[in-house]
């Protein structure tokens, strides 16, 4: 377990009764930003969120291909020893989601993703990758750092900033640039046959605004999926569990009943 303690980041705060939730955040995330959800699905679900590679804690060593997140999602599972788990995740978390689920059935009960889909590339999605490359990585003050991510024509650096953390006399983001751009690089592709190579019980949460899920596209995933449902929040962007962390906590527990 020594390994596993070095990137899990809030997991240990919410080991709560009933099943075992593995939390995937996505690109530029970490495992806090699922701490308010972890907290509203108390007494339903144990909420595990690790650091993956290059995020947070976890040491920022590549390779970052998508095939390395996978692997080491499996790891991780196999070394909580809590059998199979339900596996959320968030964009990048997603994708590793549900390819995971289709390598290995035996580590996954149930599958819930967040505003991906199974094609992450153009036509079908206008900007798959957003070029962070020479972006500002540290700052004098937490407000400067913000400003200046937001300065690069990011409305909100609300997302970024749950990994900004003090450093000296400033503050640092804890993930580098120019390794999520590889990073990003890495979840490029057509995943159909892994979305479909699963059988387990799959909900779909898609943000009204998102530019990552269309609409169509999120319908046609879960038509073509069998024991797949789909959740919408009209007011939404691409961080649901931002913008509306009850209502996505309410949807979890729901679906969570469900699988008893």
């Amino acid at each position: 377990m020594g390994r596993l303690r070095g990137w899990v980041d809030a997991a240990s705060r919410f080991r709560r009764p009933g099943p075992t939730l593995v939390a995937l955040h996505g690109s530029f995330g970490r495992g806090a930003i699922f701490t308010r959800i972890a907290a509203e699905l108390a007494g339903a679900a144990r909420v595990v969120a690790p650091d993956q590679r290059g995020h947070g804690r976890h040491p920022h060593l590549g390779p970052f291909r998508h095939e390395d997140f996978i692997a080491d999602a499996a790891d991780f599972i196999r070394d909580l020893g809590a059998g199979p788990v339900v596996l959320f995740g968030h964009s990048l978390g997603g994708i590793t989601a549900y390819r995971l689920a289709a390598r290995h059935p035996d580590l996954v009960r149930a599958l819930i993703v967040e505003d991906v889909g199974p094609v992450m590339r153009r036509p079908e999605i206008e900007q798959p990758i957003l070029d962070v490359r020479g972006w500002p990585r540290a700052a004098p003050t937490r407000a400067e750092l913000s400003e200046a991510i937001r300065a690069r024509g990011v409305p909100d650096a609300g997302y970024f900033m749950q990994s900004a953390e003090r450093d000296g006399d400033g503050y640092r983001l804890l993930f580098d640039w120019e390794q999520m751009m590889a990073v990003q690089e890495g979840a490029i592709g057509d995943w159909w046959s892994d979305w479909l190579g699963s059988s387990v019980p799959a909900l779909v949460l898609r943000g009204g605004h998102s530019t990552l899920l269309p609409a169509g596209l999120a319908r046609d995933m879960v038509a073509r999926r069998p024991g797949a449902r789909l959740v919408e929040f009209p007011d939404s962007g691409h961080w649901i569990h931002d913008d509306e962390p009850v209502a996505v906590a309410r949807a979890v527990a729901a679906f969570l009943a469900e699988q008893g």
